[in-house]
């Protein structure tokens, strides 16, 4: 038998403990405990857990209150736990939060190292054997039908992959995934055709009926365009030259849904640039939006996911950490909104975007277009972008039929900003409050200078002077970091998963003649097995929740004490749960739900 000491720590709070019972298991690297009972009497207490074999390192601790027929909503304040090892190594873990269910509560060693350390362990293999794909992973075959890859597809499927699956192919669902996708990022109200995209009236509407002018003047033509990817060299896997397009897309509203109307690949109109529409043999028009999707997936996970909220929330955190003092109003407000970001972005780095991360080794921009397409979409951010309404106006998206992302959002967008107004208005009474704020101005200045390069063209405050700046600014932050990651990570799986739907990377150049395409030639231009079956595991690892999720509205760690800003708490948190409430009564009614936006599974921070 060994003894691991255990040291719990509930702090000066009034009314700490309980009469309740409590249970603690270790687990580490090598196994985890038997769940050890203790009592809750005294502010801090000792314990021995004994096991038969060492545990390893530790890792995390699992704490469970055990129910009380007399007492059933105590609570207990835990602010600590420090495990000493029997090789005398020691652990801590910080907690700081009530408890007040009996649901097992998962706490992480404070190092970091249960995060940094599993998700290294969940290699590749370990995360194909998840989804029972461990099989495939030695197969480096070219796909010979779509049945093959649905065999794929069905060792792991969610409710939505499956519907992707069957409606892949559908021209309004390839459009709906520009509004409610894993990219709404992209798509624009088109006033005036772009140069480079010659499309005319005959060519769209055959029968003579419309015409683009006329559309465009009335808000119903569309436009994505991914000039952001042209001339971006594109990846080389296993030896083979893969393909990266560079495509324009026209939509048109009708009937309450968007149809692509129109598809050219490349940037500059050639004669082996052709237009692709609708009337196109199937296998043209099915592989030009295939270029499209996969276009889109290389947008979606450099720009609208990797730097539009992963990279802004790390700089939002280290200037936070840098220029906030503990005891501040804006530490306090945002904090829970920056919890594992860093970490979580140095995994990124190391597995993701490394020489050998997964993005680097099986998609088609990985290695130096990586890079290229990370300096353009910095470039091109701006502070309008990244606030919600701003952004839907600036692209003219504000009457388009069935725009959940919208909709959703801004609602979440004027509960925060109110929440976020209530907080700030009562610490900065006057505008010469926030000026006078010489920590507030460094962190603004922090964020100005080392995130947004000093650029004045991307209209990013460098300085606060008034207090209306001041909560706007911060509603963006707390909204990227909360439901605008949720927008662009939770769907991943239920979008990607399905290959064919947004393939990673392509093995064929885009199309240059019409009239040659087949279904061979869409799955020769598909990834091949292994590659699918790569992307497949690291979609659903991006898109797994968290066992020790902390979600929109939690502060567990009470860093407020005054009444006012406990009242707006209390407040915030009853109208993100009314939100959800309508958003659930909202999706009964639909065909697909959209759920990325209820409150209830969008996470207070980038956290995954």
């Amino acid at each position: 038998m060994v003894s691991y000491k255990v040291n719990i720590y509930t702090g000066d709070l009034a009314h700490f403990s309980t009469f309740h019972d409590f249970r603690i298991t270790l687990v580490g690297t090598d196994g985890e405990s038997n769940p050890t009972k203790l009592t809750t009497w005294i502010p801090s207490f000792k314990l021995n857990v004994e096991c038969t074999t060492p545990l390893g390192d530790l890792l995390a601790i699992i704490v469970q209150k055990e129910h009380h027929l007399l007492f059933p909503n105590g609570s207990w304040f835990v602010a600590k736990v420090v495990v000493e090892s029997p090789m005398g190594d020691i652990y801590q873990f910080p907690i700081y939060r009530w408890i007040t269910d009996c649901k097992d509560h998962y706490f992480q060693e404070g190092s970091g190292w249960f995060t940094l350390s599993t998700l290294q362990r969940k290699n590749t293999l370990t995360l194909l054997a998840e989804l029972k794909l461990i099989e495939w992973i030695e197969h480096k075959m070219k796909w010979t039908n779509i049945e093959d890859i649905r065999r794929l597809h069905c060792c792991h499927r969610t409710k939505i992959s499956e519907y992707v699956y069957q409606n892949w192919k559908e021209d309004s669902f390839f459009g709906y995934q520009f509004l409610n996708g894993v990219n709404p990022m992209m798509i624009q109200r088109c006033v005036t055709l772009p140069e480079n995209f010659q499309v005319t009236d005959e060519m769209v509407f055959k029968d003579g009926k419309q015409s683009l002018t006329d559309e465009m003047k009335k808000g119903n033509i569309f436009l994505c365009d991914y000039k952001m990817l042209d001339g971006v060299k594109a990846n080389i896997i296993d030896g083979k030259q893969q393909y990266l397009a560079a495509p324009l897309v026209l939509l048109h509203k009708t009937d309450d849904k968007l149809m692509p109307i129109a598809i050219q690949l490349k940037q500059i109109p050639a004669e082996d640039n052709p237009v692709f529409f609708p009337t196109d043999s199937e296998w043209d028009w099915l592989l030009a939006k295939t270029f499209v999707k996969n276009a889109d997936f290389n947008m979606h996970e450099l720009s609208s996911h990797l730097l539009r909220t992963h990279l802004l929330a790390e700089v939002f955190t280290v200037a936070l950490l840098r220029q906030i003092p503990m005891m501040h109003p804006l530490y306090k407000l945002l904090m829970p909104h920056t919890r594992y970001t860093l970490m979580i972005n140095c995994l990124a780095r190391q597995l993701l975007i490394s020489d050998n991360g997964i993005f680097t080794k099986f998609a088609s921009s990985g290695g130096e277009g990586m890079f290229t397409i990370l300096r353009k979409a910095l470039s091109s951010m701006t502070y309008r972008s990244l606030c919600l309404p701003d952004d839907i106006s600036d692209r003219g998206l504000e009457d388009v039929p069935n725009f959940f992302y919208r909709d959703d959002g801004l609602k979440l967008w004027d509960i925060i900003h109110s929440f976020v107004k209530g907080i700030l208005q009562y610490y900065y009474q006057s505008n010469q409050m926030v000026q006078e704020d010489q920590a507030l101005q460094k962190w603004i200045g922090d964020i100005y200078s080392y995130g947004f390069l000093s650029e004045k063209n991307t209209g990013i405050p460098k300085r606060f002077d008034t207090v209306g700046e001041l909560v706007k600014f911060v509603t963006m932050v707390i909204f990227t970091c909360s439901a605008q990651h949720s927008a662009v990570n939770a769907g991943q799986y239920d979008f990607i998963g399905w290959m064919p739907n947004c393939p990673a990377t392509l093995e064929r150049p885009p199309p240059s003649k019409k009239g040659e395409a087949t279904e061979k030639t869409l799955l020769d231009t598909l990834p091949s097995s292994d590659i699918t079956v790569q992307s497949m595991a690291a979609v659903w690892l991006l898109s797994k929740e968290s066992t020790d999720s902390e979600f929109l509205g939690n502060y567990p760690e009470q860093r407020f004490i005054e009444d006012v800003p406990l009242k707006n708490i209390k407040v915030f948190k009853e109208q993100l749960k009314e939100l959800s409430l309508q958003i659930k009564a909202r999706n009964k009614a639909l065909e697909l739900a959209y759920t990325y936006l209820d409150p209830e599974v969008v996470e207070n921070s980038v956290s995954v």
